[in-house]
């Protein structure tokens, strides 16, 4: 029996049937002479080796039983880090040296003997059709790609799992890292260390778990598994596939067995395998790819009056619920770059929006923004440095976000546009077309909320411009020239004409606030005292609020982008807080009676 990985690898070498010396193995292996004349005896002990180191009848019988079958190409995700090329192509059909990445992996395949092969898609699958036609390659649809990992992606092709690569769209090989023998399955990682690693290598060729604080090796994402391993891995992945926490899990979550992976190490050059995972490293690999010449790069550049080769560092920021966006520097400063999301146009009026910005300006109400396209929403703003938003749970934040936003609405601003709740509520409800709630008792929980309409329209205060999206993450604290901590509100897409409580309401619905904490953030509003009149209509608007940002949930549901605990949050606010007015208006009722 071979005792570990390292006689397969010197037997995978010399199935070759070239001739080499045991110095030459020794090179060619990456091990010593010493280990490997061990090896050579132990397999021609075990009848794997004749003459030499002839490989035998049985030395090949095993490799026939071990050899790829197919490969399975995980292709279905947004590439969210690849911003700004994945808002015109997916990242499978970059080009790196004149040639797509997912082509270059497939002719690999192919050299390497794999006509089998299986591509998940998902993130415009269309641009993958051609695949089916060039390459007989077969697609394979994941329809929960938005909001799930590449978990969910392997999934789909458990069946096909079995003596099988399995290997992402968005890797370059210098060199062909397939081959027609694989004697044992393995995980792919290069030699380079970092921080990002999440594994290292061990003395045994294991990986194993690393802390936060240790680098390791850098996960490439190719991995190759017999029948054993695959069977392991496809009840895994049915087990978690099972559980939502494992919804966002990328796919090698199923390789570990608490800390180690359940296959040994491939370990490749850094430079010989190289994961594309966003516009710099694109750069670095391939400075003259023609998906470097972005219309969106090439704007920033224009706008900020420098060459493209001068925007660097590019990142994506983590995706928000209405937009896209990617930090940048240029120079000594950076900058943010606001792309809209999918089904945005429907939802903003962007020639409102740039109206209010012109409002606001030079008031240092809100972020420095340079650049504004009212047609398509594009817009740069400078990043504040070192700025952190609002913690709604802690109570010094909130007394000074509040006082913030007062004085906000008691600057008066006017714009000519109103945001009309009740309206914005019959506007995302069409948005769904045919489709009705996911809600069951969803119309009765809309007659609810419009019978505090009444209520609601007696009670208003006079109509100022309100942010309406003043929700924490857009309370950001920053340090101005004395070191002292300013506010600013930025994203101010939903604001309009409305009564200025609404703001309160939507603060804390987006806090998530229990009712104790809604009162204190109302108390910190009104530091004089708030009338019961008052307080009972912001609790009519959290409600109402509630709805509205329920059926805006509803509406980005039926594109495929789902938002959670948040989502179901809004609905229950909209029921539990009618619920809490009723017994508030009875009262009062009976105090005018």
């Amino acid at each position: 029996m071979f005792v570990n990985v390292q006689d397969l690898d010197i037997l995978n070498v010399l199935m070759e049937e070239k001739s080499y010396s045991q110095r030459e193995l020794a090179q060619l292996c990456g091990y010593s002479l010493g280990t490997v004349n061990r090896s050579v005896k132990l397999m021609m002990e075990n009848g794997y080796l004749e003459n030499g180191m002839n490989v035998t009848s049985k030395g090949f019988a095993l490799a026939e039983k071990r050899a790829p079958k197919n490969a399975i190409i995980l292709a279905a995700g947004f590439g969210m880090r690849m911003i700004p090329i994945n808002t015109e192509m997916p990242k499978g059909l970059m080009e790196v040296k004149g040639e797509k990445l997912i082509d270059r992996l497939i002719l690999q395949l192919r050299e390497a003997g794999i006509s089998q092969i299986y591509v998940v898609v998902g993130f415009m699958k269309e641009h993958y059709e051609y695949l089916i036609d060039k390459y007989g390659v077969e697609l394979i649809v994941n329809p929960d790609y938005v909001k799930k990992n590449n978990l969910h992606s392997l999934a789909k092709v458990l069946d096909k799992l079995s003596n099988s690569y399995v290997l992402p769209c968005d890797i370059w090989c210098a060199c062909n890292p397939f081959r027609r023998h694989e004697l044992y399955s393995w995980y792919m990682v290069n030699d380079r260390m970092s921080r990002a690693g999440n594994v290292r290598v061990n003395r045994k060729k294991k990986l194993v778990r690393v802390l936060e604080t240790e680098p390791g090796n850098n996960m490439v994402g190719v991995c190759y598994l017999l029948e054993e391993e695959a069977l392991s891995v496809r009840q895994q992945i049915e087990r978690m596939c099972a559980i939502e926490k494992y919804d966002n899990a990328f796919w090698e979550e199923a390789l570990y067995r608490k800390d180690r992976m359940l296959v040994p190490a491939r370990v490749m050059k850094a430079n010989q395998v190289v994961e594309v995972n966003t516009y710099e490293e694109l750069r670095e690999l391939d400075n003259g790819s023609d998906q470097l010449k972005s219309d969106i790069i090439e704007l920033c550049a224009a706008v900020l009056r420098e060459n493209v080769s001068n925007i660097t560092e590019i990142e994506a920021l983590k995706k928000g619920m209405t937009n896209r966006s990617f930090l940048f520097r240029c120079g000594q400063k950076r900058f943010i770059m606001r792309i809209p999301g999918e089904g945005t146009d429907k939802l903003i009026n962007r020639i409102q929006e740039s109206r209010v910005y012109d409002v606001i300006a030079g008031k240092k109400i809100c972020d420095d923004i340079i650049y504004l396209n009212p047609d398509n929403g594009y817009k740069i703003s400078v990043y504040l440095e070192g700025a952190r938003v609002c913690d709604p749970q802690e109570k010094r934040d909130v007394n000074r976000c509040m006082k913030k936003l007062r004085e906000f609405h008691e600057m008066g601003l006017e714009v000519e546009h109103k945001f009309d709740i009740f309206g914005q509520i019959e506007f995302y409800e069409a948005l769904w077309g045919e489709q009705a709630s996911a809600y069951k008792d969803y119309e009765e929980t809309k007659r609810n909320v419009y019978s505090l309409r009444a209520f609601i329209e007696a009670h208003a205060a006079k109509m100022v411009l309100a942010h309406i999206d003043a929700v924490p993450d857009n309370f950001l604290f920053v340090r101005n020239e004395k070191g002292e901590e300013d506010i600013r509100l930025i994203d101010w897409e939903y604001a309009g004409m409305q009564d200025p409580h609404v703001d309160i309401a939507m603060f804390c619905v987006y806090a998530m606030y229990d009712r104790e904490h809604v009162e204190e953030a109302i108390c910190a509003y009104f530091p004089e005292g708030c009338s019961d009149e008052v307080r009972i209509k912001i609790y009519c608007y959290i409600a109402a609020c509630g709805l509205l940002w329920s059926n805006w949930c509803e509406y980005k549901l039926s594109l495929g982008i789902a938002f959670g605990e948040y989502s179901l949050k809004q609905y229950r606010f909209a029921k539990e807080y009618y619920r809490i007015v009723q017994p508030e208006l009875q009262k009062e009722e009976n105090q005018h009676a």
